[in-house]
């Protein structure tokens, strides 16, 4: 049995108590009934605008990407066509870490 954080019920607390005006932002992301790390990511993005260059170096290295994450990643990546430094680029990634993905997945 896998420990998984309930990141809906965590993401919408935080809007409520802290951010209740970019409610109506994110509210398209909370209505799923479960949050893949990619709607985590884009919620995290809507509530933070931006960030300084310490602490988006240390968000990232910090990051977690399961399977379903991956693939969803890479199929993001066929669907429009962006090759590895692209897709590196939309999702702050190394293009070595997608290249590793798709010699471990494909």
């Amino acid at each position: 049995m896998k420990n998984i954080p309930d990141y809906k019920r965590i993401y919408t607390d935080l809007i409520n108590e802290k951010y209740p005006d970019k409610k109506e932002a994110c509210r398209t992301i909370l209505s799923k009934k479960t949050l893949s790390i990619l709607d985590v990511i884009a919620c995290s993005n809507i509530l933070t605008d931006k960030e300084d260059k310490n602490t988006l170096i240390f968000n990232q290295k910090h990051r977690f990407y399961d399977k379903q994450s991956i693939l969803e990643i890479l199929n993001y990546q066929e669907k429009y066509g962006y090759n590895n430094a692209q897709l590196a680029r939309h999702f702050k990634l190394s293009r070595n870490t997608i290249a590793n993905w798709k010699k471990k997945l494909i």
